[in-house]
């Protein structure tokens, strides 16, 4: 059995989204974290995680690869996210972090990026999840994965994900003796600087994800990113590590269930 710990579900054409999941789950995978860019999304996957119970768990949370919301909008969401918790459902904080992109492209161009309100918004979704005791999926990445673990510290968060990690050493470490985990895609098959991650990081601080539909390169070049793809990624860890392909699949499906509680 295999988990894709980070997928955008809702990112799929609506009338693929059913088959998708039929298809991953006739081969082989036992569950998807469906990730959440907005509003709209959450309640999409919330939609895809009432029909499938145990093999859909949501996360729900504004991406930051984005504008961030205005002060009325993220107090509606984070009522509307408490309002599940209230329910009894099951459910991460996600996807939610810093705009690294966002900001890097608008500094090579000169022009001036306020990085503030971002930072404003992923600190209340920390606090949300501390005070929901919810895992949280985090886009942060190389100096902005820093920043995260100073709010993520902060806030005594137990369970954090640093979905499609990218980042020196002194980060890992840093998000290794926290408890945290980090995640891989499949261009772990290929990417020099993922290949070196998944060789080094402790395995049960692993997991594995797609991030689809969105699309890779290598083997990948011109097909469907599909949620089947997280076996490959815990295959090519094994690889680069020497060890059975078997034994680390079992060992990262487990931090999976563990930390999303499946």
């Amino acid at each position: 059995m295999a988990y894709d710990a980070h997928l955008h579900l809702d990112g799929y054409p609506e009338a693929r989204r059913d088959a998708l999941l039929g298809e991953a789950f006739a081969g082989g995978v036992a569950g998807v974290v469906a990730v959440s860019m907005d509003v709209a999304s959450c309640e999409v996957n919330r939609a895809w995680a009432r029909r499938y119970p145990g093999r859909v768990m949501p996360a729900y949370g504004h991406h930051p690869e984005q504008p961030p919301l205005g002060e009325a909008a993220l107090a509606a969401l984070c009522d509307w996210i408490r309002a599940r918790a209230a329910d009894g459902e099951p459910f991460a904080v996600g996807e939610v972090g810093l705009p690294y992109y966002t900001r890097t492209e608008a500094e090579a161009k000169g022009e001036p990026f306020d990085e503030t309100p971002y930072a404003r918004q992923l600190d209340r979704f920390v606090a949300l999840a501390a005070e929901l005791d919810r895992p949280i999926a985090l886009h942060a990445v190389y100096e902005d994965a820093g920043k995260a673990l100073d709010l993520l510290e902060r806030r005594g968060i137990r369970r954090a994900h640093f979905h499609w990690f990218k980042g020196d050493s002194r980060t890992v470490d840093r998000i290794v003796a926290n408890g945290y985990c980090l995640s891989l895609t499949p261009d772990v098959r290929y990417e020099p600087e993922i290949r070196a991650l998944a060789a080094a990081v402790p395995l049960e601080r692993l997991m594995a994800e797609t991030d689809g539909p969105w699309p890779f390169e290598g083997p990948y070049a011109g097909r469907e990113t599909h949620p089947l793809m997280a076996a490959d990624v815990a295959a090519e860890i094994a690889r680069l590590r020497g060890l059975a392909p078997e034994a680390v699949a079992r060992i990262l499906d487990a931090n999976t269930r563990s930390f999303y509680g499946f």
